[in-house]
C-alpha cells in the first residue's frame, strides 16, 4: 500500500519512523512519501520536505510566516493527488494538518490521525474537525481514550510508542565514564540542559540556563542539541563555550545525568521515562505568551504532569522562569533526598500508566486491518 506521511516536528519524526518501521513488517509492498526528518528517513528517502523547514511556534509566529505556511499547503495537496495513497497519515502538528486532512477527505482519500491535536487542553471545538475529516483516531495517552468518546469519536489506544524507543536506548546504555570520554566532557555530575528544538524557544531558555554555570561548580552543564538546529545558533549564546554540546545523544544525556532542565513538549516525557529529575522551562514572544495564557484549559503543560494529573516536576514557565527560581529547583531536584526519591516513584507510576512495549507495531497492525476494513466495506457498498 501507498502510505502518505506528514510529521511536522522531532516528537511526530521519531513516532512516524518507528510507525514506518513496523509498517514496513506488516506490508511487505509498503511505499512511502512523507513529510518529517532524519529519522524517517532511515526508514524510507522518498522525504518531501524537512520539518526543520516548516516548523513554527507561537501565535505571532504563525503570523508572520503565514505566506510560507499557504505556500507548504498549496504544494501539499498538489502532492498528495500526484501520488494517490491509500492513506493520509497525520501525526500531530494540527496548524497544518487539519487543513490537510480536510482537503484529503474531500478528495475521497482514506485519513488516519495519529497522536492527536491536544484539543483537550485548547481549542477543544478542533475536536468536531477530528470527526468530520479522520477517518480513523490513534492516540498515544489512556485518558484520551475516554476524552474523545465524549465527541462521539471512537479512538484507538494501543499503549505509547515512547515505551519502545525508551526501553531500546535503555538496553544499549553505555557506562558513564565511556559518555564522558566520547564526548571529551570532564569528569564530573552531569545537569542536563534540553533548550527546544525552535529558534523561539532556545532564544528564551538558552541565555537565562547559561547564568546558571557558575552557581554549581560541582557539576558540568551538557547541552543535548537538537538535531533541527544549526549549530551556530547555539554558539551566539554559548561564545565562550560556556558549557558543553552533545549532538545525537539526547537519551545518553538524559541517562547519565543528575538533573535535567527541560523544554515543554515530548522531552519532558522522555526526561522522566530514562528516570531524570527535571524542571520544566518555557518561554518565547511575549505576544504569543500572552494569547496562549487566555486560551489554554489545562493546569500544566508538561506531559507529566498531565498524565498524572498532579505537580510531579516543577513547571517554569514565562516571567516565572527567572534565574533565582531555576537556580532554586535545581538546588531542590539534586541535593534533597526526599524530593529526589517521591520524583523516581512518580515516575514509575507514569510509566505504568504508558502501557507494554510493542505499540508502535500494535499501532500499524491497527492501522491496516483498518484499511483492509474500509477496502472490504467499499466493495460491498459497489
Amino acid at each position: 500500500m501507498k502510505y502518505y506521511i506528514i510529521a511536522g516536528e522531532a516528537s511526530g519524526d521519531l513516532h512516524g519512523s518507528n510507525l514506518m518501521r513496523e509498517l514496513k513488517q506488516i506490508d511487505a509492498g509498503a511505499e512511502f512519501r512523507f513529510w518529517g526528518g532524519d529519522l524517517m528517513m532511515s526508514q524510507d528517502k522518498n522525504l518531501v520536505r524537512h520539518y526543520k523547514d516548516t516548523a513554527i511556534i507561537g501565535f505571532w509566529e504563525v503570523i508572520k510566516k503565514l505566506r510560507t505556511i499557504f505556500r507548504n499547503l498549496k504544494f501539499c495537496k498538489r502532492d498528495i493527488t500526484d501520488y494517490n495513497p491509500d492513506v493520509v497519515i497525520l501525526i500531530d502538528y494540527p496548524g497544518f494538518n487539519f487543513r490537510i486532512a480536510e482537503f484529503a477527505k474531500s478528495r475521497g482519500l482514506r485519513v488516519f490521525y495519529y497522536i492527536a491535536p491536544k484539543v483537550w487542553a485548547w481549542k477543544e471545538s478542533r475536536a468536531n474537525r477530528l470527526r468530520r475529516y479522520a477517518d480513523k483516531l490513534f492516540v498515544i495517552f489512556p485518558f484520551e481514550v475516554d476524552y474523545f468518546k465524549r465527541w462521539n469519536i471512537d479512538a484507538c489506544y494501543e499503549g505509547n510508542p515512547l515505551i519502545d524507543s525508551i526501553n531500546e536506548r535503555l538496553s544499549k546504555k553505555q557506562p558513564f565514564d565511556d559518555f564522558v570520554k566520547y564526548n571529551d566532557l570532564r569528569d564530573k555530575p552531569i545537569i542536563a540542559v534540553l533548550a527546544g528544538s525552535r529558534k523561539q524557544e532556545i532564544d528564551y531558555i538558552l541565555p537565562r540556563v547559561k547564568k546558571l554555570v557558575n552557581d554549581f561548580p560541582q557539576y558540568q552543564f551538557v547541552l543535548a542539541a537538537a538535531p533541527s538546529v544549526d549549530g551556530n545558533l547555539y554558539k551566539k549564546y554559548l561564545p565562550n563555550y560556556e558549557m558543553a554540546t552533545v549532538y545525537g545523544q539526547t537519551y545518553e544525556t538524559l541517562m547519565h545525568c543528575s538533573a535535567a532542565i527541560v523544554a515543554s513538549g515530548t522531552a519532558t516525557l522522555e526526561a522522566a521515562l530514562l528516570g531524570a529529575p527535571q524542571a520544566v522551562c518555557y518561554g518565547g514572544s511575549e505576544l504569543s505568551y500572552q494569547i496562549g495564557k487566555r486560551l489554554i484549559k489545562v493546569k500544566y503543560i508538561s506531559l507529566v504532569n498531565l498524565i498524572m494529573n498532579k505537580a510531579v516536576v516543577k513547571e517554569l514557565i514565562q516571567h516565572d522562569m527567572t534565574v533565582e527560581k531555576m537556580k532554586a529547583e535545581l538546588s531542590g531536584l539534586l541535593f534533597d533526598v526526599a524530593r529526589r526519591k517521591q520524583i523516581k516513584d512518580d515516575y514509575a507510576e507514569l510509566a505504568g500508566m504508558l502501557g507494554s512495549q510493542g505499540a508502535s507495531y500494535r499501532i500499524a497492525k491497527a492501522m491496516t486491518d483498518e484499511i483492509s476494513k474500509m477496502k472490504i466495506k467499499n466493495v460491498a457498498n459497489t
